[in-house]
């Protein structure tokens, strides 16, 4: 896995509702209910760690997946958000992106 970093979008809407975390995009309305594994990712996305080490210090940890697998669902995971505007993607760590709007690497 290349170095990633990712970061939730600032405009964007998040909440658990009745167990499930939900995310909709100020940009498009679109709508997204994420699985437990999706959601760990989701909270972890703070710009400055790694998506290696998410998935290596959060999804290997603690679900029965192998790191290959966990990889590559992280890696498509985090790509489909990306599109949506929904996760900003960097090969180095993301400043604050809350007032910034950042291109996907």
């Amino acid at each position: 896995m290349k170095s990633s970093y990712i970061a939730r979008s600032g405009v964007v809407a998040s909440r658990i509702l009745g167990g499930e975390m939900v995310i909709m995009s100020a940009v498009d309305s679109t709508l997204f209910s994420l699985s437990e594994i999706a959601t760990v990712i989701w909270q972890a996305a703070d710009g400055r760690t790694p998506l290696a080490e998410i998935v290596k210090c959060h999804i290997c940890s603690e679900f029965d997946v192998s790191p290959d697998e966990a990889r590559s669902d992280a890696e498509t995971f985090v790509e489909e958000l990306a599109r949506h505007g929904i996760l900003h993607v960097s090969d180095r760590p993301i400043p604050d992106v809350s007032s910034t709007a950042l291109e996907n690497s």
